[in-house]
């Protein structure tokens, strides 16, 4: 890649290439929908549980690292079918781990929101 070095305008359309990212990954990945219900979700019950600060920097940092993993995945896979459209066991184990990747990071994002939001059900139903 060529560096024509920094400007304020080619910044500045670089970041609307990477909001143009986050549209498709929300209006496209079908996968990403379920995360985006889920951090809707855990934002409400933040909201309605008054989550600590503490709590709310781990959340955000769960739904980030989940959306932005799932945004790698689904740019693998993209180009890897363009690279190889048929069958190609490389192919299939490289998305195969991207994929895993995304499965770690929504379990240990689940496991963040029991830890917040169990104690506080059992306190507010208990």
């Amino acid at each position: 890649m060529k560096n024509d070095g920094f400007t304020l305008r080619k910044r500045l359309r670089s970041f609307k290439f990477a909001f143009n990212g986050i549209k498709l990954l929300i209006t496209k990945e079908h996968n990403a929908w379920i995360h985006c219900f889920a951090a809707v979700c855990v934002i409400i019950a933040g909201f309605a549980f008054g989550i600590s600060t503490t709590e709310w920097i781990a959340v955000t940092f769960a739904i980030g690292t989940v959306l932005a993993a799932e945004a790698v995945n689904s740019s693998i896979e993209a180009i890897a079918d363009l690279v190889s459209p048929g069958y190609n066991e490389a192919i299939k184990r490289t998305k195969d781990l991207a994929a895993g990747a995304v499965l770690i990071l929504a379990i240990a994002a689940a496991i963040v929101g029991l830890i917040i939001f169990v104690p506080k059900i059992i306190e507010a139903f208990g």
